[in-house]
């Protein structure tokens, strides 16, 4: 008789457990997509203020703050910022003094090393002090080229929008969504600067101010007098859409015609130094002498600024504005 109480008794626990089990699962489960659904609906609904939620304008925290406010109150700083702002890099004017100073003082420090000729190191530390100038002028023009490249979207998508029935203003805010950066953030900024109480026609000049492009001034323009003096405004903005893109077909065309004389340019410009590495390998006497004797550092510096100047000429010379 133990024998069939004792496999009555382990069924029933186990049977026991395993409803036990599948409840507390279920209730789990139960419990958790609840706590999910709680979340989703916090996120989703009314935001609390926080100290983000607010009309000023703060500037990027500066790890130099002594630096930025020096160079606040000069000119220098002022054309800085606004360079650093065309190019879209998130820095300061003091991150990118400092930068200059460390890149100088490293590639004087290493050209020191492995060179032994003064011109060379002063060379080096000038290349350190231009290279952050230089990232945010490459910077600049490719955000500019990319500026350039979505502006007719942008006016396509207002003058779509206005044809629907959108106010300008809303307009704005739709292509501030809708199109990427550097389009979209340039036209949010100048969404919220409205918004916030700039009158519109100081928010549109702000915007041709960042981006300094022919095209932003056209439709600034456009848009300042068609609310003097009234018209249709989406036409206006489908012809001036128009009239960028057929610009910029001839402007691909043009750089069609043009390649020729800037790959001289490039071959002019890197063939002395090509030359120069290839000699100092063939017969490196001859090279050192240009490098020791004072007439052979006065040709070096002389064939630097002829190459140079030739580089810019031929530069002038293939650039033609449309």
């Amino acid at each position: 008789m133990l024998l069939p109480v004792l496999v009555f008794v382990v069924v029933t626990l186990v049977v026991a457990g395993a409803v036990l089990a599948v409840t507390y699962l279920r209730g789990s489960t139960a419990d958790r997509r609840i706590g999910e659904r709680l979340r989703e609906v916090q996120i989703t609904g009314v935001d609390e203020p926080t100290e983000s939620a607010t009309v000023v304008r703060k500037a990027m925290e500066s790890p130099l703050p002594a630096i930025d406010k020096f160079l606040h109150g000069s000119g220098v700083g002022s054309r800085l910022a606004a360079l650093i702002e065309q190019s879209g890099v998130q820095t300061t004017p003091a991150a990118v003094i400092v930068l200059s100073l460390v890149g100088a003082i490293g590639l004087g420090f290493a050209s020191s090393v492995f060179v032994r000729f003064a011109i060379v190191r002063w060379g080096a530390v000038l290349l350190g002090l231009a290279l952050p100038m230089l990232y945010l002028l490459q910077r600049r023009g490719a955000r500019r080229r990319r500026f350039e490249e979505q502006f007719p979207e942008a006016l396509d998508l207002l003058s779509r929008a206005l044809r629907a029935g959108h106010a300008f203003q809303t307009a704005l805010g739709m292509v501030a969504d809708d199109l990427p950066d550097p389009v979209g953030t340039e036209f949010k900024k100048t969404y919220e600067q409205q918004n916030f109480g700039l009158p519109l026609t100081d928010a549109l000049n702000e915007l041709a101010g960042r981006t300094q492009l022919l095209d932003v001034r056209f439709f600034v323009t456009a848009v300042t007098i068609q609310r003097e003096t009234g018209g249709n405004l989406s036409e206006i903005l489908d012809n001036l859409a128009e009239v960028v893109r057929e610009r910029f077909k001839l402007l691909r065309q043009v750089r069609v015609h043009t390649a020729h004389g800037r790959f001289t340019g490039y071959i002019l410009l890197a063939l002395p130094a090509a030359l120069g590495v290839a000699l100092s390998f063939i017969s490196p006497d001859h090279m050192n002498t240009l490098f020791t004797h004072p007439l052979g550092r006065t040709m070096l510096m002389g064939a630097a600024v002829m190459q140079t100047v030739g580089y810019f000429w031929i530069r002038q010379v293939i650039k033609i504005e449309v």
